[in-house]
Order: C-alpha cells, then structure tokens, then sequence
C-alpha cells in the first residue's frame, strides 16, 4: 500500500513538472518572438492615448525607460497569448481525476471564461481607451501640457485591460457560484436590480463624466450579470 502511495505521489509531481516545462517552453517561445516587436506593441498599446496627445507622443523620465518598458511590455503580452496554453496544460493534468460529468462542465468553462477575458482586455483597448484619453485632454487646465511618462502609461492601461478582462468573467463567476451551491439562480434574479444599480455605479467610477460614456459602460456590465444568470440555468439543469 506504501509503495502504491508513493508511485501515486511520484507521477504526480513528475506530471505537475512536465506541464510546468511545457507552459514555460511556450512562454519563451512567444516571448522570443514578441521582444523583437517590443517598440511596436508599446506603440500599439499607446495608440489610444497618442491620438489626443497635443505634441504626439508620451515622455520617458528614466534613462533606461525606453528599453525595459517596451521589454516588459513584451513580457506581459506574452503571458496574456499563452493564457489559453496554460489553461490547456492545466486541463490535461485535471482531467484524469475528473468524473466524466466534470468534464464536460469544465473543458467549456475555461474556454468561454478564455473568451470572456480577452473580449473584456479588447472591449477595454477599442471602447473604454479612446473615450477616457479623449474627455482627460480635454479637461487639461491651461498651462499644463499633457505628458504621461511611458512607465506610467504601462502600469495605467495594463491594470485597466486586467480590470475589464476579469468584469467580463461575471457570468462565469456567477455560473461557479451556482454550481457548487453557494449561491442559487433565484437569488440572483432577486439581486438584479442591485446589479442594474451596481453597473451604473461602476459606469460613473471608471467612465467619463458624461451620460453617454457612462451608459456604454453599464449596459455591458448589466448584460454581462443577464448572461451569469443563464448560465446559472444551465448548469442547474445538468
């Protein structure tokens, strides 16, 4: 019984190793390829911005700024490409202590929750950035010139793209909630006025202060809890 214990114990820790190497060796790879691109991605990512810039481009403080910025930029890129990877990795080393029903509930959720997260980075990118940048130029008081320093700009929009990637994973939250049985669907259709509020609470804090802004916001977020309780339907059933 010892001996079938440690075996057990061994292939695991052998297994857990091998999709760590693979994870890592994909990482590298996508990275390899990326930093060579590294100054067109911060151009990219700083695009939005540089549109509404009066002097056309961001500053950098530090020496070094305009290599490690782009570099680190690169590596975060990387990560963000190899999520799918990752989850694929770490779905083949689940799997074989799943029942067949487990299967079949979780290999879908890692892929929408996947799909959720990256329309929330590029709703983020295309919806949110040129709306926000747009209303901060134009609320520059005289005599200021808005230079943001390349750094700054970094830590700014990859926090806000990683806030909106994990909004967008609402429905898949709401959907856990309800399959383990903490939380049941009619509880949800009873808080959704507070989320309907919730949302555009959330549209005045993180949208301009304009009505429109603040209702393009919020109307995703609020549809985004109508999916959760869908899909809450859904799994309840099975």
């Amino acid at each position: 019984m010892s001996n079938h214990t440690a075996s057990t114990s061994l292939h695991f820790w052998v297994e857990l190793r091998s999709r760590l190497i693979y994870s890592l060796i994909f990482l590298c790879l996508i990275f390899s390829v990326l930093v060579y691109f590294a100054n067109q991605l911060y151009t990219l990512l700083a695009l939005p911005l540089l549109k509404y810039l009066p002097q056309g481009h961001l500053i950098a403080t530090q020496i070094v700024s305009p290599f490690f910025v782009p570099f680190k930029l690169a590596f975060l890129a990387s990560l963000l490409l190899a999520l799918p990877f990752f989850l694929y990795q770490l779905w083949v080393f689940v799997a074989p202590a799943l029942y067949g029903h487990e299967r079949k509930i979780i290999w879908p959720f890692l892929f929408v929750s996947t799909g959720l997260f990256y329309s929330g980075v590029l709703f983020a990118y295309f919806i949110i950035f040129p709306m926000l940048f747009h209303f901060l130029a134009h609320v520059v008081p005289d005599g200021v010139m808005l230079s943001p320093d390349i750094n700054e700009y970094l830590d700014f929009a990859t926090q806000l793209l990683l806030v909106f990637g994990c909004l967008f994973e609402i429905p898949m939250i709401m959907g856990l909630l309800v399959a383990m049985k903490i939380v049941t669907r009619q509880r949800f259709i009873a808080l959704r006025s507070y989320a309907i509020v919730s949302a555009f609470i959330l549209g005045m804090l993180l949208a301009p202060p304009d009505v429109l802004s603040q209702t393009l916001l919020a109307i995703p977020i609020w549809l985004l809890y109508e999916a959760g309780i869908i899909l809450s339907l859904w799994l309840e059933k099975h």
